[in-house]
């Protein structure tokens, strides 16, 4: 059974609107990307899903806009790449290399955790509540960054159930955000 992993930029303060303050610098996105590649696949909601075609998917021209950095494209690429399952009850279709998750949530997710390979990566802030709720994400990593954004969307916000972790791995990064990540017990 491959994991299911939840990765995700977060202030000091819990906020997990990805603009608080905590785009990634060189450093960081060398790090999302090799994140990136050890999934087989990732799981978006909605609007994860479209936020991240908007800005990372390849232009049909097949060249990057001036606006990314060269070390940007890695981290593209790869995400551009992997399969997406996309868990919507609006989109009635999607395309990037996608796939609409249909039906019961937590059943579709178990088959999704069946498949071969090293893992399934989840991004996003509604659809990790969710699947935390069920007891489905089995790591978590968050990048906490030393940023207060004083508002927006809270990490897990809303979990009626507390989670019991341990901490499987740090790493400090030269902009003071640290990576952490943790197993459920």
């Amino acid at each position: 059974m491959r994991p299911l992993r939840y990765s995700i930029n977060v202030t000091l303060d819990g906020c997990v609107h990805h603009e608080a303050g905590v785009a990634p610098d060189e450093e960081l996105m060398g790090y999302w990307t090799v994140e990136m590649q050890r999934a087989n696949a990732v799981l978006y909601g909605r609007t994860t899903y479209e936020m991240m075609q908007s800005a990372w998917r390849r232009p049909e021209s097949g060249v990057w806009p001036d606006w990314m950095q060269e070390w940007e494209t890695p981290f593209a690429d790869a995400l551009d790449r992997i399969p997406k399952h996309v868990v919507s009850s609006t989109l009635r279709e999607v395309d990037w290399n996608a796939e609409l998750v249909q039906g019961d949530l937590g059943e579709a997710v178990r088959q999704l955790k069946q498949q071969p390979g090293e893992g399934l990566s989840v991004g996003g802030v509604t659809l990790p509540l969710a699947l935390a709720a069920l007891g489905l994400i089995d790591e978590y990593t968050f990048v906490v960054h030393p940023v207060i954004a004083g508002h927006g969307p809270r990490l897990l916000d809303g979990l009626q159930e507390s989670l019991r972790l341990e901490l499987v791995s740090r790493r400090e990064f030269g902009s003071g955000a640290v990576a952490q990540t943790y197993r459920v017990l």
